[in-house]
């Protein structure tokens, strides 16, 4: 059983207006995200998928995209993108999922999920705006979104691993709010998606003040399933 990750899956069954493969190097992504997560998953694994799941502009017109998600191996973790315009509250996420016989897939938003002992944990992210009010309040959503699901996991005596769609830094630039949380609490893993073609040299990997950070956009993974633990 292993724990599996990737972003930005940009599925456009079912809405073709918005192929991906318009995009050096994404031909044909459906399929090498099938064929990819066929070859490397099974039932008894999990993956987190981080954000930009499917470009449905809501649920109702997002079944085909879920349908092909739930009909692949193993246990999905989703997590909000900002492209993921079909999100709702996860009153109604869960209830869409579950009239539809989409019983492999979970909501991480202000939770974690029990992972071996470990706590998958995470949200968005956002990216700061200085002076933008409305930003600003979008941030601390965040941050707090954030903190809740670290200390979900905290509270259940598991090590919180973080996954989130926005990188918490890129490049030279740095989101202190984001970074000040996974300091605080010690976190030693984050994954984040969200950073596509030519800005991916930029992305950071490796370790930063004691933090380990995977960029797993599924473009930068050439669409095969991150393997985290």
């Amino acid at each position: 059983m292993s724990l599996y990750a990737m972003g930005d899956l940009h599925l456009a069954l079912s809405d073709e207006k918005k192929p991906m493969d318009i995009f050096n190097g994404w031909d044909n992504y459906t399929e090498k995200i099938r064929e990819n997560w066929l070859k490397n998953i099974s039932d008894d694994d999990t993956i987190v998928l981080a954000g930009d799941i499917s470009w449905a502009m809501g649920l109702k017109n997002s079944y085909k995209d879920f349908e092909f998600i739930n009909n692949l191996p193993g246990k999905k973790i989703i997590l909000k993108g900002n492209h993921d315009y079909w999100w709702a509250t996860r009153s109604k996420m869960e209830k869409y999922f579950s009239e539809n016989g989409f019983d492999t897939l979970s909501i991480l938003f202000n939770n974690c999920y029990c992972y071996e002992g470990y706590g998958i944990c995470g949200t968005r992210g956002w990216i700061s705006i200085d002076g933008d009010t409305e930003s600003e309040k979008v941030m601390a959503r965040e941050v707090q979104r954030l903190e809740v699901s670290i200390q979900s996991a905290i509270s259940e005596n598991l090590e919180p691993i973080v996954f989130m769609h926005y990188p918490p830094l890129y490049g030279a630039s740095c989101n202190y709010d984001m970074l000040d949380i996974l300091y605080k609490y010690k976190i030693k893993r984050c994954l984040y998606g969200h950073i596509h073609g030519y800005s991916q040299r930029n992305a950071i990997t490796g370790v930063r003040d004691g933090v380990k950070y995977d960029m797993i956009s599924s473009d930068f993974l050439q669409f095969v399933p991150f393997k985290v633990l």
